[in-house]
């Protein structure tokens, strides 16, 4: 029985990707097909469970994920209507100077891509690009590639863009931890490959700007310290909350259940002092990113002289690319349901149990081939999880621990780009590069940072 399952479950996959590939089905419709088929071809489930169970899917997923990816999409779309991300770009370079504009850039993506999504800061963003290569008469590829580095780290690790966000949230982390974890994994990662990396290929890689008024840096907008502050309220308010949380948690005996251990922190916040229930109240991300999105439609909205009609524009329109995201999860979420309703989670986990391969790396290796075989970091973090969920049920991890599996699936959807990678395209554009350099340059990179995170990663592993 277990192999009829796991034949089920290689059907499936091969599903989403053969929909996807060569059928060019949305990621979303085919997420669904493939939950419907294991619904049906376990054998398992009775025909009319199948669609009660995508709707519980669908609804267990999103309540929280939803309201997160809608809210980081206005807020994201406040950064890029004020200028605030070449605000940002040019104070990071203030501070650094030209010298070490390499670390300026690594530092602008790492923080610019918590609230916009990469490939529209990639294009807000170009023109300082640009004119720091005409000024300084070196290749596009010195800040560009460092830009790109720190951009795709954060996007991929850090909460609360959506991909780690979902995933910490279908393994029950508290985000502020996944936070620090990813943080202690990404910045390092983002530094060196972004830096040292970088620079060795635009050594080697010469790539002239487009024509650009020298010295043009983009529109102006607000003061480097206001972008600053608003971007990084809502992560120190979710930390704070976090920590907490954490400390309040560790009153708490050892060995209690995940579920029973939430509901005891729950009744413990409730007789904590003021002061901690508003700080945690302050650090839900829910809380966090509403007060931060309010912040920034004033800070970054109206005190800069956009008007309401404007920023309502802008606010609806930021929640179209939104909507896809959120599907998207959602459908994993359904999956992820069926997976284990279906018992074939199950008889993947009894299958892998005996391989002696640790969970870090079995989730790096599930999102990595999603990533390598379809090209969607999302959908590869999406499929990582997925699959990673019931295997994680039967183990006794400790949040550092499945914080850390969090950032193995974000280093395997991380790397490895090509040619079935939006992404690819998009820098390929910009910095005008042809396939050839982009395998020689962005390919290279973008597997350094998964093959370096999973290296911090597992020391970490080992320590915590």
């Amino acid at each position: 029985m277990v192999f009829e399952l796991l034949l089920i479950l290689a059907l499936a996959i091969g599903l989403i990707l053969g929909l996807i590939l060569w059928l060019r089905v949305q990621a979303f419709i085919a997420l669904l097909l493939a939950s419907v088929f294991v619904g049906i071809a376990s054998g398992k489930m009775a025909l009319t469970e199948v669609g009660n169970t995508i709707v519980s899917g669908m609804g267990s997923s999103l309540g929280f994920v939803a309201t997160i990816v809608g809210l980081g999409a206005i807020f994201g779309a406040m950064i890029e209507e004020s200028g605030g991300a070449q605000s940002l770009a040019r104070g990071m370079l203030k501070i650094f100077g030209e010298k070490r504009a390499s670390l300026a850039m690594v530092l602008t993506g790492f923080v610019i891509a918590i609230p916009v999504f990469l490939d529209v800061a990639l294009v807000i963003l170009a023109p300082v690009l640009y004119a720091l290569a005409r000024k300084s008469g070196k290749s596009l590829l010195r800040y560009g590639l460092p830009l790109l580095a720190g951009m795709v780290v954060t996007h991929s690790f850090v909460p609360p863009t959506p991909g780690p966000t979902w995933v910490a949230y279908e393994f029950g982390i508290p985000l502020g931890t996944v936070i620090l974890y990813s943080v202690m994994v990404g910045l390092p990662t983002a530094l060196i490959v972004g830096v040292f990396l970088s620079d060795r290929l635009a050594e080697k890689f010469y790539i002239a700007p487009p024509p650009l008024e020298d010295g043009e840096l983009g529109k102006n907008g607000p003061s480097f310290i206001q972008v600053a502050l608003v971007l990084l309220l809502p992560i120190l308010l979710i930390v704070m909350g976090s920590m907490i949380e954490q400390s309040v948690a560790s009153a708490l005996p050892e060995g209690l259940e995940r579920q029973a251990r939430s509901l005891e922190i729950a009744k413990l916040m409730k007789e904590a002092p003021m002061f901690q229930q508003i700080a945690v109240f302050f650090g839900h991300p829910i809380i966090a990113l509403l007060l931060s999105t309010v912040l920034a439609l004033w800070v970054l909205g109206k005190k800069q002289g956009i008007t309401r009609e404007r920023l309502m524009e802008v606010s609806t329109k930021s929640l179209g690319p939104a909507g896809i995201i959120i599907l998207i999860t959602g459908a994993g979420g359904v999956f992820k349901k069926m997976l284990g309703d279906s018992g074939v989670g199950d008889a993947l986990a009894i299958a892998l149990g005996g391989l002696g391969v640790g969970p870090l790396y079995l989730a790096f290796l599930f999102s990595a081939i999603s990533r390598i075989a379809q090209g969607s970091a999302t959908v590869a973090m999406v499929m990582g999880a997925s699959l990673m969920a019931p295997i994680l049920e039967g183990m006794d991890l400790a949040d550092p621990q499945l914080s850390l599996i969090v950032v193995a699936i974000a280093c395997g959807a991380a790397g490895f780009s090509h040619v079935n990678d939006s992404g690819f395209w998009m820098v390929s554009r910009y910095l005008g590069m042809t396939e050839k350099d982009m395998f020689k340059t962005w390919s290279l990179i973008s597997t350094a940072i998964a093959l370096l995170g999973m290296v911090f990663a597992s020391v970490l592993w080992l320590i915590v």
